[in-house]
Protein backbone atom coordinates (compact mmCIF):
# COMPACT_ATOMS: atom_id res chain seq x y z
CA UNK A 1 0.00 0.00 0.00
CA UNK A 2 3.16 2.34 0.86
CA UNK A 3 4.52 1.68 -2.84
CA UNK A 4 4.45 4.17 -5.85
CA UNK A 5 3.66 2.98 -8.96
CA UNK A 6 6.38 5.55 -10.42
CA UNK A 7 8.73 7.72 -8.90
CA UNK A 8 10.33 10.39 -10.38
CA UNK A 9 12.52 13.24 -8.90
CA UNK A 10 10.48 16.36 -9.35
CA UNK A 11 7.10 16.80 -10.87
CA UNK A 12 8.66 18.71 -14.63
CA UNK A 13 10.42 15.23 -15.06
CA UNK A 14 6.94 13.35 -16.00
CA UNK A 15 6.57 13.59 -19.38
CA UNK A 16 3.22 13.46 -21.86
CA UNK A 17 4.72 11.06 -23.59
CA UNK A 18 5.28 8.98 -20.42
CA UNK A 19 2.23 9.37 -19.62
CA UNK A 20 0.53 8.64 -23.27
CA UNK A 21 2.98 5.22 -23.25
CA UNK A 22 1.01 4.48 -19.79
CA UNK A 23 -2.12 5.63 -21.07
CA UNK A 24 -2.62 7.86 -18.36
CA UNK A 25 -5.14 10.94 -19.23
CA UNK A 26 -5.68 12.88 -16.13
CA UNK A 27 -3.50 13.82 -13.21
CA UNK A 28 -4.61 14.46 -9.84
CA UNK A 29 -1.52 17.04 -8.72
CA UNK A 30 -0.84 17.38 -4.60
CA UNK A 31 -0.13 20.87 -4.02
CA UNK A 32 2.66 21.62 -1.26
CA UNK A 33 6.23 20.55 -1.80
CA UNK A 34 4.87 18.81 -5.37
CA UNK A 35 3.96 22.09 -7.48
CA UNK A 36 5.62 24.48 -5.24
CA UNK A 37 7.40 25.08 -1.74
CA UNK A 38 5.53 24.22 1.58
CA UNK A 39 2.71 27.14 2.08
CA UNK A 40 4.07 29.38 -1.16
CA UNK A 41 1.34 31.32 -2.85
CA UNK A 42 3.57 31.66 -5.85
CA UNK A 43 4.41 28.36 -8.34
CA UNK A 44 7.63 28.13 -9.61
CA UNK A 45 8.50 29.07 -13.04
CA UNK A 46 9.52 25.20 -13.25
CA UNK A 47 5.60 24.18 -12.48
CA UNK A 48 4.21 26.45 -14.77
CA UNK A 49 6.30 25.16 -17.85
CA UNK A 50 5.38 21.58 -17.14
CA UNK A 51 1.87 22.69 -16.47
CA UNK A 52 1.68 24.33 -19.84
CA UNK A 53 2.81 21.19 -21.63
CA UNK A 54 0.65 19.13 -19.61
CA UNK A 55 -2.36 21.26 -20.86
CA UNK A 56 -1.09 21.05 -24.55
CA UNK A 57 -0.88 17.44 -24.80
CA UNK A 58 -4.43 17.67 -23.19
CA UNK A 59 -3.91 15.84 -20.29
CA UNK A 60 -6.59 16.53 -17.39
CA UNK A 61 -5.33 18.00 -14.34
CA UNK A 62 -6.67 18.76 -11.22
CA UNK A 63 -5.50 19.84 -7.40
CA UNK A 64 -6.37 17.50 -4.48
CA UNK A 65 -5.05 18.93 -1.14
CA UNK A 66 -5.74 18.41 2.48
CA UNK A 67 -5.21 22.31 2.89
CA UNK A 68 -8.04 24.47 2.99
CA UNK A 69 -10.26 26.17 0.21
CA UNK A 70 -8.34 29.72 1.43
CA UNK A 71 -4.75 28.22 0.40
CA UNK A 72 -5.60 25.95 -1.99
CA UNK A 73 -8.43 28.51 -4.62
CA UNK A 74 -5.35 31.47 -4.87
CA UNK A 75 -3.60 28.65 -6.09
CA UNK A 76 -5.41 27.07 -8.62
CA UNK A 77 -7.08 29.89 -10.07
CA UNK A 78 -3.57 31.40 -10.88
CA UNK A 79 -2.60 28.19 -12.76
CA UNK A 80 -6.11 28.01 -13.91
CA UNK A 81 -6.91 24.37 -12.41
CA UNK A 82 -9.85 23.16 -10.94
CA UNK A 83 -9.03 21.95 -7.56
CA UNK A 84 -10.84 20.04 -4.33
CA UNK A 85 -10.14 21.10 -0.86
CA UNK A 86 -9.64 19.45 2.41
CA UNK A 87 -9.40 16.26 0.54
CA UNK A 88 -8.87 14.22 3.49
CA UNK A 89 -5.89 12.10 1.93
CA UNK A 90 -5.30 9.13 2.14
CA UNK A 91 -9.26 8.93 2.75
CA UNK A 92 -10.44 8.39 -1.29
CA UNK A 93 -13.12 10.88 -1.05
CA UNK A 94 -11.07 13.79 -2.64
CA UNK A 95 -9.31 11.83 -5.41
CA UNK A 96 -12.93 9.91 -6.70
CA UNK A 97 -14.12 13.95 -6.69
CA UNK A 98 -11.69 14.77 -8.79
CA UNK A 99 -11.88 11.54 -10.88
CA UNK A 100 -15.67 12.40 -11.61
CA UNK A 101 -15.23 15.79 -11.95
CA UNK A 102 -12.47 15.19 -15.42
CA UNK A 103 -14.89 12.95 -16.48
CA UNK A 104 -12.59 9.51 -16.69
CA UNK A 105 -12.10 6.36 -16.25
CA UNK A 106 -10.00 5.65 -12.90
CA UNK A 107 -7.90 3.44 -15.06
CA UNK A 108 -6.54 6.39 -16.96
CA UNK A 109 -5.69 8.17 -13.84
CA UNK A 110 -2.77 8.71 -11.84
CA UNK A 111 -1.84 11.18 -8.50
CA UNK A 112 0.97 12.58 -8.53
CA UNK A 113 2.58 14.03 -4.58
CA UNK A 114 5.56 13.78 -2.70
CA UNK A 115 4.23 12.10 0.75
CA UNK A 116 4.42 8.13 1.43
CA UNK A 117 1.40 8.32 3.73
CA UNK A 118 -1.22 10.72 2.20
CA UNK A 119 -0.78 10.92 -1.52
CA UNK A 120 0.60 7.27 -2.50
CA UNK A 121 -1.17 5.49 0.11
CA UNK A 122 -4.67 7.12 -1.26
CA UNK A 123 -3.91 6.80 -4.62
CA UNK A 124 -3.35 2.79 -3.94
CA UNK A 125 -6.38 2.70 -1.59
CA UNK A 126 -8.44 3.96 -4.90
CA UNK A 127 -7.74 1.80 -7.20
CA UNK A 128 -5.91 4.45 -8.89
CA UNK A 129 -1.68 4.56 -9.92
CA UNK A 130 0.84 6.68 -7.88
CA UNK A 131 3.56 8.72 -9.05
CA UNK A 132 5.60 9.67 -5.69
CA UNK A 133 7.69 12.71 -6.49
CA UNK A 134 10.46 13.90 -4.29
CA UNK A 135 9.53 17.06 -2.18
CA UNK A 136 11.06 20.25 -3.92
CA UNK A 137 12.67 21.10 -0.41
CA UNK A 138 12.48 19.47 3.06
CA UNK A 139 9.70 20.96 5.64
CA UNK A 140 11.60 22.41 9.00
CA UNK A 141 8.32 21.90 11.17
CA UNK A 142 8.48 19.26 13.64
CA UNK A 143 5.22 17.18 12.44
CA UNK A 144 6.51 17.32 8.62
CA UNK A 145 9.99 15.70 9.92
CA UNK A 146 8.44 12.99 12.15
CA UNK A 147 6.21 12.35 9.67
CA UNK A 148 9.71 12.12 6.59
CA UNK A 149 11.46 10.04 8.95
CA UNK A 150 8.29 7.26 9.31
CA UNK A 151 8.51 7.25 5.59
CA UNK A 152 12.24 7.04 5.37
CA UNK A 153 11.45 3.14 5.74
CA UNK A 154 9.43 3.48 2.24
CA UNK A 155 10.75 5.89 -0.05
CA UNK A 156 11.84 4.76 -2.91
CA UNK A 157 15.81 4.02 -3.69
CA UNK A 158 16.13 4.73 -7.55
CA UNK A 159 13.60 6.52 -9.76
CA UNK A 160 11.45 4.00 -11.60
CA UNK A 161 9.11 6.46 -13.84
CA UNK A 162 9.68 6.29 -17.59
CA UNK A 163 9.28 3.10 -18.03
CA UNK A 164 5.87 1.66 -18.81
CA UNK A 165 6.36 -2.17 -19.78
Amino acid sequence: MFRPTYVFGRVGEITHRFLEKAHIKGLILDLDNTLTTHNNPVPPQSSLDWLREMKEAQIRLMIVSNNSAKRVMPFAQRLGLEFVSRGAKPLTFGYTKAIERMGLNKKNVAAVGDQIFTDVLGSNLKGIRSIFVFPIEPETSLPFRIKRACEKPFLPKRIIGGDCE
